[in-house]
């Protein structure tokens, strides 16, 4: 849903501010692209469903409502939407939990109203917890945060006073994102480097956020993604797992075996393609066994199940960044902000393939 009503100063995604008038449009090609896919790719039922933006919370319910009805489901498939905190509305929610959906993902980014200034942001702090409060009447099975750390103009006491205020909740929240700000090229936050974060900052503020978390209740099960237990989320879940998905809409990727394809970027080459009969494929590339490897060690390796023991190399340098546990090998705290270095020591090292024993890949 590439839609907002304002960008932020850090976002690279592919969102517009003056594309509104486009909804009703959009919402259309999303069916047909929908219905296409159905008879022409064999699209199983979805076992989940992500409403991701963008700002889908700028469609009305029955737009989304929409969407959804196309799509073929499993019983208990997990549909979430994500939503600015200052959109929320019972109306809204309402509306989004006749047309089934059943969990909802907040933009917060922080509890304290000089960094949300400094992020860019228009919403304050009470906006969250009115839409918590909100979410909750609603009924939805489950609601989510995302946080971000390490802007210039945060200390660490700000992110702890994020965190406290994030805990102190009425209702909590069942699931975190706590993302480390990252400079992407082309945004406002790219042009002025005083605003740049530091590393080193981030890096403490990560290790206080697992260590506040885990003792609120929250395990983490992805480098980035803490939970209440049962409350995972299972569409992020298949990415990790490498799993196979499929995008709707302007500039969704998907993944089928070793083939991932997107669609055209902006919302209009993709209501034209998709009116006129064409398929709105942007590009696609076809991993070879390398890069179909290196992709599952990178995802698998963030999650708390890890990676098979038997991949990891005799490499000393691992020491103190992997334990294992049984037959696995998974990331400790250290590990986790060094995920990077160890991807590139695991995945370029040589092992047995299950099931082949003998035969030795990279």
């Amino acid at each position: 849903m590439p839609f907002c009503r304002a960008r932020c100063d850090y976002c690279a995604f592919a969102t517009w501010t003056d594309r509104d008038h486009l909804i009703g449009d959009y919402v259309d090609a999303c069916v047909a692209e929908v219905q296409v896919a159905i008879s022409e790719e064999a699209l199983p039922p979805a076992s989940s469903i992500f409403f991701g933006g963008g700002t889908p919370s700028r469609l009305d319910g029955s737009q989304l409502g929409r969407i959804l009805d196309a799509l073929p489901v499993e019983p208990g498939c997990e549909v979430t939407a994500e939503c600015n905190p200052e959109d929320a509305t019972a109306d809204l929610f309402g509306r989004w939990r006749s047309a089934g959906v059943n969990r909802v993902s907040f933009g917060a980014q922080s509890m304290v109203p000089e960094v949300l200034v400094g992020l860019g942001r228009r919403h304050g702090i009470e906006a969250v917890q009115s839409a918590l409060r909100l979410a909750h009447d609603a009924g939805f099975a489950s609601t989510s945060l995302d946080l971000i750390f390490g802007a210039a103009c945060e200390t660490d006491s700000d992110w702890e006073r994020t965190l406290g205020a994030v805990l102190a909740l009425d209702p909590r929240p069942e699931h975190l994102s706590c993302y480390a700000l990252t400079v992407e090229p082309g945004t406002p936050l790219a042009s002025d480097p005083t605003r740049y974060p530091d590393e080193d900052s981030q890096a403490r503020r990560y290790e206080k956020t697992d260590s506040l978390l885990e003792d609120a209740g929250f395990g983490w099960y992805e480098i980035s993604n803490w939970s209440t237990p049962g409350h995972e989320c299972r569409h992020n879940r298949l990415y990790w797992d490498h799993g196979d998905y499929r995008g709707i809409g302007c500039a969704a990727h998907s993944h089928r075996g070793s083939r991932r394809f997107w669609n055209v970027r902006t919302p209009e080459r993709y209501i034209s393609a998709v009116a006129s009969g064409r398929k709105p494929t942007g590009g696609e590339e076809l991993l070879d066994d390398d890069a179909c490897e290196l992709e599952r060690v990178s995802l698998m390796i963030r999650t708390r199940q890890g990676v098979p023991a038997s991949w990891l190399p005799q490499d000393p340098s691992l020491e103190g960044l992997v334990e294992t546990r049984g037959d696995r090998a998974i990331l400790t705290l250290r590990g986790r902000l060094l995920a990077n270095e160890v991807i590139l020591r695991i995945a370029g090292a040589p092992r047995v393939t299950a099931g082949q024993p003998g035969i030795l890949r990279r």
